[in-house]
């Protein structure tokens, strides 16, 4: 809570900076009228429109891949919202002057408009709660979304037609629409501002810390514009300046985010991981030492019960040892082999079976994958040992054909299609692991021949 607080703290700071930075600029400008404040730059306005195209194209796709790993309302509408700003940029402001001729006054309010748009969506990210339960919703708004689209450049062709355009020098016929419109644009940046600030002080996310800046400079790109009226592809002004930094900001912070969203799903699935791996391994022997205890207390022969017991707690205490050395195998091969070998050797102690193994030291696995083969090799030689009755076992981790892939083959009895085996249960766990892994499952078995099974690894 303290680490939150000072986070805080340490962002309402940055922010007072900067606010007074940005206004000290403002104040500058506003009380010196000899210093320019538009620059006839026609190359630089269209490489600022590019380069928000562009930014906010990014920053939407990855607020959508965001929106994939978590379902948050936030990130379905920063991707709508970005997504509106980059199709506006595409359509309103850098096609239609592609020839060299001036924008004209249609596409010029349908890009006000588009930006409106844009900003009504990001400004209500912050307020939203809760997570998207279907995809059906999110397709809907999607289609709301190009419908609105659709009415803005209808719209923008009738408003077009009463509203000139404003280019430096005019003074006559002031269009306070225009003016109006930027306002409304600067209040929304405000409203989004306030609102991450809000989910930061609440949540301490670094998204809406970067949300909120990126609020902050839009706000100031835009009440330039308020003061600047400017709808133009001759002249460029510090708020297109301010507008492609603000993008640049939310690149970085949303690049983060996503970042971190993989790495918190990645810890999700390793604690699931871990999970099964006690519930399937050590959980089943302890199971059976509460078993064999009851049974000592509801008076059954301590010469019948006593040796299970032994067998149930060193099973136990094997499987854990297997479990920390596998487990332990995410950086890397080195530890996934040794694991391997030494289950191997303990398997093979008492004589009862050869197992000859064989890894390519050039085959390059996977944390999940190390921990599925583990088990798949454990539960493979448990069956050749169980059931089989082979006295030699193959194991080779290698590649062929450019593929990666796993094989077991034993001299034991064999079986056919038809006959069904204690064996049975571990073969399906065998084949749901390869899937988990994205491997396929193949098996190959004649009575009196062995049998053989190999999973082929994902690419």
């Amino acid at each position: 809570m303290r680490r939150e607080q000072n986070a805080y703290m340490s962002w309402i700071w940055g922010e007072v900076v900067l606010v007074a930075l940005l206004g000290g600029g403002m104040a500058l400008f506003a009380t010196a009228p000899s210093l320019p404040t538009v620059y006839a730059l026609p190359a630089v306005h269209e490489v600022l429109d590019t380069a928000v195209l562009f930014t906010s194209a990014a920053v939407s796709v990855l607020a959508a891949l965001r929106f994939l790993v978590e379902r948050l309302r936030l990130d379905l509408l920063l991707a709508c919202g970005f997504f509106v700003a980059a199709a506006t940029t595409l359509s309103f402001a850098i096609v239609p002057v592609l020839g060299g001729q001036p924008l004209h006054r249609t596409e010029a309010w349908a890009g006000i408009g588009g930006r409106l748009f844009a900003a009504a969506l990001i400004a209500a990210a912050p307020f939203v709660r809760g997570r998207v339960a279907s995809g059906r919703r999110a397709l809907a708004f999607a289609v709301a979304l190009a419908l609105g689209l659709a009415a803005l450049w209808g719209g923008s062709r009738w408003l077009g037609m009463s509203l000139p355009t404003l280019v430096p020098g005019e003074t006559a016929q002031q269009p306070y629409l225009l003016t109006a419109a930027l306002a409304i644009q600067a209040m929304l940046s405000l409203l989004a501002l306030v609102g991450f600030g809000s989910r930061f002080r609440e949540r301490g996310e670094d998204l809406d810390r970067w949300l909120a800046l990126a609020a902050t400079l839009a706000l100031f790109a835009e009440l330039r514009e308020v003061f600047t009226p400017l709808v133009t592809s001759e002249y460029v002004s510090q708020g297109d300046f301010l507008r492609l930094l603000s993008y640049c900001v939310l690149l970085a912070g949303v690049w983060r985010a996503i970042r971190a969203s993989e790495f918190g799903l990645a810890v999700a699935e390793e604690r699931a991981r871990v999970a099964r791996e006690i519930h399937d391994g050590l959980a089943q022997y302890l199971f059976a030492v509460s078993t064999q205890t009851s049974l000592l207390e509801s008076g059954a022969p301590l010469e019948q019960v006593l040796p299970r017991l032994k067998h149930a707690a060193a099973a136990a205490q094997q499987e854990a040892r297997f479990a920390v050395l596998a487990l332990s195998s995410a950086s890397g091969n080195a530890p996934f082999d040794d694991a391997l070998r030494r289950y191997v050797e303990f398997l093979t102690a008492d004589g009862e079976l050869e197992v000859d193994l064989e890894i390519d030291e050039t085959v390059q696995l996977g944390p999940d994958e190390q921990i599925e083969i583990f088990r798949i090799v454990q539960e493979g030689l448990a069956n050749v040992r169980s059931h089989a009755r082979a006295r030699r076992a193959e194991v080779t981790i290698g590649q062929r054909a450019g593929r990666r892939l796993v094989s077991i083959s034993d001299d034991g009895e064999g079986f056919d299609g038809a006959d069904v085996s204690p064996a049975g249960q571990g073969l399906k766990n065998i084949r749901s692991r390869a899937a988990a892994i994205g491997g396929a499952f193949r098996l190959s078995s004649r009575p009196g021949r062995g049998t053989a099974l190999e999973v082929t690894l994902r690419v």
